[in-house]
C-alpha cells in the first residue's frame, strides 16, 4: 500500500513539473535555449525525487 501511494504521489508531482516546464515553450517569444535550464533543473528534480522515494532507505 505504501509503494503505491509513493508511486501515485511521484506521478501527480511529475506530471506538474513536466506540465509546467512544457508551458513555457508554448510563447512565441520564448525559444528553445531560453527554456533548457528549466528542463535541466525539472530533470534534477524528477531525479531526486524518484532516488529518495525508492532509494534512500536508511
Amino acid at each position: 500500500m505504501n509503494r503505491i501511494v509513493t508511486i501515485i504521489g511521484l506521478s501527480f508531482a511529475i506530471f506538474f513539473l513536466v506540465g509546467l516546464a512544457t508551458t513555457l515553450t508554448r510563447s512565441m517569444m520564448i525559444g528553445f535555449f531560453d527554456v533548457l535550464p528549466v528542463y535541466i533543473l525539472m530533470g534534477i528534480a524528477i531525479i531526486m525525487m524518484i532516488y529518495e522515494a525508492f532509494f534512500d532507505k536508511k
